[in-house]
Formats: structure tokens, sequence, C-alpha cells
């Protein structure tokens, strides 16, 4: 019986870890508060969509400011441990940018450009360049 029990946790043990890679620091709602910035995110399962833009259908996650529907789109994520490389787009698709967004404790994210268009959101009827590296905090789900 102790036997069959073993080979049973055993057998189960992958499913586990699938499951619990699904819930791992890369699935979050992120916020930065100084710039009004969400950026719900899921690098596992890339089951995001913005709403009003369901076109743009499933994706790894998005950065748009609070009251503006315009965005960021993540439309490659390669995570690597506490970081991962992302390739970025606006939703009208005529800029992109590399971007690596690494954890730091429970809930602090760093986001950094590293190449490419200038991260900028609509604020107030114009555009706001965004500083190359800022900080989220991870929102706490209920």
């Amino acid at each position: 019986m102790r036997h069959i029990f073993i080979i049973l946790l055993l057998a189960l043990l992958p499913v586990a870890m699938i499951a619990q890679e699904s819930k791992g620091p890369f699935k979050a709602s992120l916020y930065n508060e100084e710039y009004q910035l969400r950026m719900p995110i899921n690098f596992y399962d890339e089951d995001i969509t913005i709403p009003g833009q369901e076109m743009f259908g499933q994706m790894a996650g998005y950065l748009c400011k609070d009251g503006t529907t315009y965005c960021w789109l993540v439309v490659k994520a390669d995570v690597e441990g506490d970081k991962a490389q992302l390739v970025m787009c606006n939703d009208y698709g005529s800029e992109d940018l590399k971007a690596e967004l690494t954890v730091q404790g429970d809930s602090l994210y760093v986001l950094q450009h590293l190449s490419g268009s200038t991260l900028k959101v609509p604020n107030k009827g114009k555009w706001q360049k965004l500083p190359k590296t800022i900080e989220f905090k991870r929102k706490k789900t209920k």
C-alpha cells in the first residue's frame, strides 16, 4: 500500500509543478501610482485580453495609462528566473521596443527599457515620455 502511495505521488508531481508555474511571479496585475500605469501580465498562459480591444486576441500582457485606451502590447515574453525579456509594440503597430521586467521581492517589479522606441503614453492631450526605469507594485487580488 505504501508503494502505491509513493508511485501515485510521483506520478502527480509534474502536474503539481505545472499548476504552480502558472501561479508564478509573472502572472500578476501591476500598478505604478506615480504615472498611473497598469500592467496586467500572464507570461505563462498568455491569456490576457485588453478590455475594449479584444481584436488583438490573447497575449502575454499589456501596459496602459488609467483613463486612456492607448496601450503597449507585450507580444513576446521570455521568462528566465526572476527576469523576463519583453518585446512590446504600441496598439497602432507603429512603434516597438525591447524591455526587461525584473521581480524584486514579493511585490516590487522593475521595468527597464533596453532598446527601440521611447515608451510613452497619452496624458492630458499630449504625449508623456516615460523614464527608462519604472517601478511597479503587484496589486493584491481578492
